[in-house]
């Protein structure tokens, strides 16, 4: 369809005046994507590195002990000596967090779900799932560890305990938060609730549910560390609480910074899967114009 540029008089369109001044934009280019990631790096890492500056100015200004606080110069040190230890625990706990996550969610969204569709079951389940998130976890592996040995499931089974919730309370959020008129809508079309949830409830819950896996991941770290906490002979949480022990702080340190480094990597992955998959959420797409005044 070509769109008139004079009238019927030969006389030149002129453009509305609401439009005036308002051009389209096209959608995001590599460079644009690229200089909006440069964007939202920077900030975080300027603040890591005044983090690490102020690390180094305290311990070489010999503000404490360097028993207490370990200068990162050391720690680094430890890492590089210490590599393949490091490295073989961190594939322990990498292990168990990824095992746990996954058991988690796959958990969390079914609940989710069921809890969703049955009221029954939600005004059941609820209570259950808060008590057991107010539960300490670290009160109750020592019963995983009895019931299940010193080997990697109850590590797992607390890595799931911690990042179960979130994931359960984002999917109920998510599939609720569809538009009630949009339901009756396909529901007079003639839609089967199966075909409803699949292209509807599901895709609508996305944004929130990937929201809760962000908050998981994290936790599915923590839970993992606190299992080896109480019993274990290998990964990170080992490696942490026998430094605590000998009084190895540049080792202790060491530990902490990968456990961390560990919970960053998981979200971040977590972060591109969901730029990926949800290219068409508002808060993953530009403005369509622009106004040029």
């Amino acid at each position: 369809m070509t769109v008139p540029t004079t009238s019927g008089d030969g006389r030149a369109l002129q453009p509305d005046a609401g439009l005036r001044g308002v051009s389209a934009r096209p959608g995001p280019r590599t460079r644009d994507r690229l200089r909006d990631g440069v964007d939202r790096l920077w900030r975080p890492l300027a603040l890591i590195a005044a983090c690490g500056l102020l690390w180094w100015l305290v311990t070489a200004l010999g503000g404490v002990p360097g028993y207490l606080v370990p200068s990162p110069g050391r720690t680094w040190q430890v890492m590089v000596e210490q590599s393949g230890y490091l490295w073989q625990n961190t594939l322990t706990t990498t292990g168990e967090t990824l095992v746990g996550f996954v058991l988690a969610a796959v958990a969390g969204v079914l609940a989710a779900v069921v809890m969703v569709y049955s009221v029954t079951v939600e005004r059941t389940l609820y209570p259950l799932l808060l008590f057991a998130q107010v539960v300490p976890k670290i009160a109750i592996a020592p019963l995983f560890i009895v019931w299940l040995g010193f080997g990697t499931p109850p590590k797992i089974v607390v890595a799931v305990l911690m990042a179960f919730f979130p994931i359960v309370i984002s999917g109920v959020t998510g599939l609720r938060s569809v538009d009630p008129e949009l339901l009756e809508l396909v529901a007079t079309m003639g839609a089967k609730p199966l075909q409803t949830f699949r292209k509807i409830r599901f895709p609508a819950s996305l944004p929130h549910l990937f929201s809760g896996l962000k908050v998981a991941a994290t936790l599915a770290v923590t839970g993992a560390v606190v299992g080896e906490f109480v019993g274990a002979n290998e990964g990170l949480g080992y490696v942490i609480l026998q430094a605590n022990g000998n009084l190895d702080t540049p080792m202790l340190f060491a530990g902490l910074i990968i456990m961390s480094l560990l919970g960053v990597l998981l979200f971040a992955v977590i972060e591109v899967t969901e730029h990926l998959l949800l290219p068409w959420h508002s808060s993953r797409r530009s403005s369509p114009v622009t106004a040029t005044y």
